[in-house]
């Protein structure tokens, strides 16, 4: 395929080059010829991933396979590096089916509460939250005493009783960001009410969620994977 490549080239006419220290430039940028890849196939489950290494449908693991860990919601299974140009073919990328969460946006207390209920696992701080988010009273969020942290508000607690609570800052939650198949990693959020009432999240960990999120896919993929020619990388 090179050799036609370069034929090819010569056929219109040889690229002026510069020599530089010795070495020969060309001044022309030239693109190489790629050997021919099959398209990826995709998937939206670590287990299809996993069935489709233990299948060999399509592939015959004389040589390691490479499984890239990409991100929380992005794995890949790889070629060994082959051809001339040292390609790599990307036979399978996973790619979950999650809720979209709104992270630092105030909303009223019915979608809140519906988000927390659908899109996060039970703790015991969202357990806290739920709570204190169901019985607060209309228009009752306090600013006074708010030092950046806590933030006292008025909830009932009875029929027609009220008292003021301390909201939990930082509150640990486990969001559903990645494969459902690996336990969700937990992280701290910093929760904030306002006068409405609303209610938002704000992450409060500096993404280091993501880091936990890969180390649980990659022990999940090892585990299933025991005994095949498979490398796993995050």
């Amino acid at each position: 395929m090179i050799k036609n490549a370069l034929e090819y080239i010569v056929g219109l006419g040889r690229p002026e080059t510069v020599n530089i220290n010795d070495r020969e430039y060309s001044t022309e940028k030239l693109n190489p010829v790629l050997e021919p890849t099959a398209s990826t196939l995709r998937v939206t489950t670590l287990d299809a991933l996993i069935d489709y290494i233990k299948s060999k449908v399509d592939v015959d693991m004389v040589q390691p396979e490479l499984i890239h860990v990409e991100s929380p919601t992005s794995v890949k299974l790889y070629s060994p590096i082959y051809g001339d140009f040292q390609q790599r073919e990307c036979y399978i990328a996973a790619e979950p089916l999650l809720p979209e969460i709104q992270f630092g946006r105030f909303m009223d207390s019915e979608k809140f509460i519906i988000s927390m209920q659908s899109k996060f696992e039970k703790t015991d701080d969202l357990e806290a939250i739920l709570k204190i988010v169901g019985n607060i009273k209309e228009e009752a969020v306090k600013n006074v005493g708010d030092d950046g942290i806590s933030q006292a508000v008025t909830v009932k607690t009875g029929i027609a009783k009220v008292e003021n609570v301390v909201v939990p800052n930082p509150a640990v939650l486990k969001p559903f960001r990645t494969f459902t198949e690996v336990e969700q990693p937990e992280s701290k959020f910093i929760f904030r009410m306002q006068s409405g009432p609303e209610m938002a999240l704000f992450e409060a960990d500096g993404g280091a969620w993501r880091t936990q999120a890969m180390k649980n896919i990659k022990a999940y993929l090892e585990k299933e994977l025991r005994g095949c020619e498979v490398n796993v990388i995050a």
